[in-house]
């Protein structure tokens, strides 16, 4: 019996290249493509596919979305695809099939595939729930410890506490790190989401503060505020978000 497999990811280049390598499986059919999360949990639903190549970083709809509102009893075997933080990767590992790190290797790849024959040619492990729950409580525990950010044909792996700042363009931010500047596929929205735990606030609806980097507040004459960090870098706290003013301020000035 063929694994019959579906893919998600918002980059269409990265479901074509997955497509093509998995198409060179006599024993792999690719039963649909999904360019987003909202499509994969319809997908997954109507096509119940053994295997899924998710993508973890999607806008809007996460990767750990999907995971979430497909549960654990309808959940198929899912292989994640990702640029994600070391924390996360290790969760993975441990509880789901298996991961694979952006760009995704030729031989990693195989590996995987023969972890998934192994596992699907011996029927669905009874077990499989209680991982894969455990799966979603270990990420929502590790994530944001680390980022990795594909860089060329490299990830570079940056520690969230290193992070000064943090800038909006589009659907990337920039990571502002010290003098170097790191360009991420994410939204400024999600970024607020998985780093307000780590001591980050937003000041404006294109910013985010380390408030550990923060040193001085200086109030403006329109109501703003001029956020300065320790190396000298100046930003604007607009007034929209004056109601992050106190964590801003409580951070140890």
């Amino acid at each position: 019996m063929p694994i019959r497999a579906l893919l998600v990811d918002d980059e269409e280049l990265a479901r074509r290249g997955l497509r093509v390598r998995l198409e060179r499986a006599s024993d792999m059919t690719v039963v649909g493509e999904c360019a987003n999360g909202s499509e994969a949990i319809a997908a997954i639903g109507r096509l119940a596919p053994d295997l899924v190549f998710l993508d973890v970083q999607m806008p809007e709809v996460t990767g750990f979305d999907v995971i979430e509102a497909i549960g654990a009893e309808r959940a198929p075997y899912i292989i994640f695809v990702t640029a994600y933080d070391q924390y996360a990767v290790r969760a993975f590992e441990v509880h789901a099939l298996d991961y694979l790190l952006k760009p995704i290797d030729d031989e990693r790849l195989a590996q995987a595939l023969r972890r998934a024959r192994e596992v699907l040619s011996g029927g669905r492990d009874e077990a499989f729930g209680t991982r894969f729950n455990g799966a979603l409580a270990s990420l929502t525990q590790g994530a944001g410890a680390r980022l990795a950010i594909p860089s060329g044909d490299r990830v570079v792996v940056v520690r969230v506490a290193e992070v000064d700042w943090v800038e909006a363009s589009g659907n990337y931010v920039s990571l502002h790190v010290g003098k170097k500047s790191w360009l991420l596929r994410e939204t400024i929205a999600a970024m607020d989401q998985r780093l307000a735990a780590h001591g980050f606030a937003r000041i404006h609806r294109s910013t985010l503060v380390n408030t550990e980097r923060v040193a001085e507040l200086r109030p403006l004459a329109n109501g703003e505020f001029a956020v300065l960090l320790r190396d000298g870098t100046e930003l604007k706290l607009s007034r929209s978000y004056r109601h992050t003013l106190d964590v801003v301020a409580g951070s140890g000035l």
